[in-house]
């Protein structure tokens, strides 16, 4: 092919990417509330249509030669119309977009156009390469790329509290991780060589294949007062997760209740809860880090300490639902807090049984 017409291809691809990477740049603000929204189910549509053209563009490559320069062009071409008018449309059904919302739409917007650009840089790529003895065209799996990057637009949440609800749930998906892996932890099998194994199940008898696997197994030899203390954080874990749950289902019965509009201040409220939540998710996957040795109880305080502080705004915000479905949440956050007391207490005592075993070690 003529260095021109691939020169050609290449400053058309250029300029292609430079202007759909400048209209990404609208997705860093929601539109105002002035602007009309145009509607989801008309992005749903032109992402289908963006999803043909990639069809498109992939059937050039079906043949045994690569396309004509021209035929590629003008498939880029309407390539490149249909992706910025989808960016447009998209960008537009945004008015009123919440936090939540908002980065939803924009990741799955970002997989669409990268998957877009991979399949036209491919194709020039490709087309300049002309077609190689024995090089396999990548082009099938490109355009896959595109067509499973607009289906997966099908699952962003249509509204705002849609996307709060299932981010909530994210929530629970990662405590019930940290949950499982303080069920998990065992306790450490202490002088196998004379201790009768049968005394404790958990500890098997020491087989040297096994050995380089156990220096991997974390949590597995934590001593009888370190597993008290996961045995408690496993209950906070255990009790947080019932209040994430319980707000879920709170939220829930309001909406099929009170069906509110989908912005202004219940979505704005929706959104603090739901920074509360997710800011508890974070201090949950600290505090079971926390648990395996040598465990730092002054960190387990202070971590507990932020849950609890969360927990209490939780309750307050709650109260100001004034629905008879919040009573049970608010039973559940009083329970979780007493457990929090409780653990508090005790990780009290043992810093101050640790800091006088120092005094006295100091002291001999």
């Amino acid at each position: 092919m003529a260095k021109s017409k691939i020169d050609e291809l290449n400053k058309i691809l250029i300029g292609y990417v430079n202007t759909i990477n400048d209209t990404l740049q609208l997705f860093e603000q929601i539109p105002p509330p002035t602007q009309y929204k145009l509607s989801w189910n008309d992005v749903l549509q032109m992402s289908d249509y963006l999803s043909k053209q990639a069809t498109i563009v992939g059937m050039l490559w079906t043949g045994g030669e690569p396309p004509k320069a021209e035929a590629l062009k003008e498939a880029m071409e309407s390539y490149f119309n249909a992706l910025q008018g989808f960016l447009l449309h998209c960008h537009g059904s945004m008015t009123d977009a919440g936090p939540t919302l908002s980065s939803s739409i924009h990741a799955s917007v970002k997989q669409i156009v990268d998957s877009s650009f991979r399949l036209l840089k491919g194709s020039v790529s490709l087309h300049e390469e002309s077609y190689e003895k024995g090089k396999k065209s990548s082009i099938p799996q490109l355009t896959g790329a595109v067509w499973e990057a607009c289906s997966n637009l099908k699952k962003v949440p249509a509204t705002n509290i849609k996307a709060i609800g299932r981010a909530m749930t994210q929530v629970t998906v990662s405590m019930k991780d940290v949950l499982r892996e303080m069920e998990e932890l065992k306790p450490a099998c202490s002088s196998p060589e004379h201790d009768d194994v049968s005394e404790n199940p958990e500890c098997g008898t020491p087989n040297s294949d096994e050995d380089d696997d156990d220096e991997d197994d974390l949590g597995d030899d934590l001593s009888l007062e370190e597993l008290e203390a996961a045995k408690m954080v496993a209950d906070v874990v255990s009790e947080t997760l019932m209040v994430i749950k319980e707000l879920i289902r709170v939220v829930t019965v309001m909406i099929k209740l009170e069906n509110p509009k989908d912005n202004g201040e219940f979505v704005d409220l929706l959104e603090k809860l739901l920074k509360l939540c997710q800011e508890t998710g974070v201090q949950i996957d600290e505090l079971g880090a926390c648990v395996y040795p040598p465990q730092e109880l002054s960190l387990m305080k202070e971590t507990m300490e932020r849950i609890r502080g969360n927990i209490g705004e939780i309750e307050d915000d709650v109260k100001s639902f004034k629905n008879s479905s919040s009573e049970a949440l608010l039973g559940t956050c009083r329970k979780l807090q007493s457990s929090i007391e409780y653990m508090e207490t005790e990780l009290d005592t043992r810093v101050d049984a640790e800091v006088v075993c120092k005094l006295q070690n100091v002291t001999v």
